[in-house]
């Protein structure tokens, strides 16, 4: 941005405010002429021309600040924008917005989620700027020119850089019988694809969060936010083009935003849809995968001759349990804002939830362990749940000190079951129709008498805060309870 003198700047936001309050309507929203100035003039480090800028906003009453607000009061306490107006900023915004939230940042964003504000022209470029003080690749990211599909104010910093969090490229991985590191109780993300198997373990997703892999010749994105609770499997094909992920160092809801390579499209983790960026305007969405948080073991036990992904990573990381999110995991907050405005659920209570038909729905994980076998419907769709492994919890020391006790996931396969009600088999491995007939339980599908096959649904794990916050219509199979919101966690 261009610097200009604070008089010079003070004799523009004088000449803007006139004699407008006069008037019985209220002041008029600030000229988009006046745009460039003000935006400058709230970034370039004079502190009399900043001040000028707020009083400016607050005299007009223009409620389009709100976000740019927003934004420099974060930029404050993160230490990217000047703190000399920060209580000026403060006052302006409550008066704007006529709430009393002082600088609760986490209970701002929050708040704002739930509102239909929009912010002046050119917010995303000088959001942008704002945040090259971080990273400069933050700065292509955020532009007024890419398409969006999101409102681009909700955006956060992750407290990474741009690919601060590597992502793994095609990794090395071995023969589940010769990595003897693996512990029979360890979680890994079991995923089957064009006739073979892998596992994932969750100790090295933890430091990646993103693997570019290939299995059984079907290109994988293994996509994993430790903040949302959530490990999707995508089949990485768009457009007739293999595309490879990374981490943003951005967050939409306190959800990952991955990046692919080659279109510097940003994506949603939790949805596999295209959300800023050239690719955002073409309507693009990831097809999910079939993929199962479970044990080792218990995984192995199903897939003899599966793969897993090896220790040789090719990145020097403390690939132990717990780490590096344990404390993040035990605790019932959360770490950034995501909008909540479903209480039937504890907000960290892990679901498993999946959209079909247009209709999304999600079940307590607890719930679904305890029951094995579950026959419902997710809108027109009928389906049976099948969770009889049950849940697997992590215990573990920290680098912090102390230890760690938290609940890691656990596998649950969906099947579309037609008219079909299903019960537990003679076995882990089948299921018993009303008929008495024998059903195997596979990835692809569930195995059936005759040669019937019923079709998998791919699902997903996540924090119940997390799914709702994108999917606020979503059904939920629990009773309604009020419940109290829990405080943000700060490390």
């Amino acid at each position: 941005m261009t610097r200009r003198p604070a008089l010079v700047l003070l004799a523009v936001f004088a000449l803007g405010c006139g004699d407008e309050r006069s008037t019985l309507a209220g002041p008029p929203p600030i000229p988009d002429a006046e745009l460039p100035a003000l935006y400058a003039a709230l970034t370039d480090g004079d502190t009399a021309a900043e001040e000028a800028a707020v009083s400016r906003i607050a005299a007009a009453e223009d409620a389009r600040f709100v976000p740019v607000l927003l934004e420099l009061l974060r930029a404050g306490q993160m230490g990217i924008g000047g703190r000399a107006g920060y209580n000026q900023r403060l006052v302006a915004l409550e008066r704007l917005t006529g709430k009393a939230l002082g600088g609760d940042w986490f209970r701002w964003a929050e708040w704002y989620a739930e509102t239909d504000l929009a912010p002046p022209p050119g917010f995303a470029s000088w959001k942008g700027s704002l945040f090259a003080r971080i990273d400069p690749r933050f700065e292509a990211l955020l532009q007024d020119e890419r398409p969006a599909r999101i409102r681009v104010e909700e955006i956060d910093w992750a407290g990474v850089r741009f690919d601060g969090v590597p992502a793994l490229e095609q990794p090395a991985h071995v023969a589940a019988d010769a990595d003897v590191w693996l512990d029979a109780n360890e979680p890994v993300v079991g995923i089957a694809a064009g006739g073979e198997a892998r596992a994932y373990p969750l100790r090295i997703l933890d430091w990646h969060e993103v693997v570019n892999d290939t299995l059984g010749g079907v290109p994988l994105a293994v996509a994993s936010c430790p903040l949302s609770g959530s490990v999707i499997a995508y089949d990485a094909r768009s457009g007739g083009e293999v595309l490879r992920f990374a981490s943003s160092g951005l967050l939409l809801r306190s959800n990952k935003l991955m990046l692919d390579r080659g279109t510097e499209t940003l994506w949603s983790q939790l949805d596999g849809r295209p959300v800023l960026g050239p690719l955002a305007a073409d309507g693009a969405v990831l097809a999910q995968l079939p993929a199962v948080v479970t044990s080792f073991g218990a995984w192995q036990r199903r897939h003899p001759e599966t793969t897993v992904l090896s220790l040789e990573t090719g990145h020097d990381r403390p690939y132990l349990a717990a780490m590096p999110y344990g404390s993040y995991y035990e605790s019932t907050q959360k770490m950034f804002p995501a909008p909540e405005r479903r209480r039937e659920l504890p907000s960290k209570e892990r679901v498993f939830a999946l959209r079909t038909g247009g209709i999304a729905k999600a079940w307590p994980l607890r719930k679904l362990a305890e029951r094995r076998v579950v026959n419902d419907a997710a809108g027109e769709t009928n389906v049976v749940l099948v969770a009889h492994e049950g849940q697997l919890r992590v215990e573990a020391r920290i680098r912090e000190g102390g230890s760690v006790a938290y609940e890691a996931g656990g596998a649950v396969r969906a099947y579309r079951r037609g008219e079909q009600e299903f019960a537990l088999g003679d076995d882990d491995s089948t299921l018993r129709d009303a008929g008495g007939g024998v059903w195997r339980i596979e990835e692809e599908a569930l195995r059936g008498p005759d040669g019937a096959a019923l079709e998998r649904v791919p699902g997903t794990l996540a924090y119940w805060f997390a799914w709702q916050a994108f999917h606020p219509e979503t059904l939920v199979d629990a009773p309604a309870a009020e419940e109290a919101e829990p405080e943000p966690l700060v490390f």
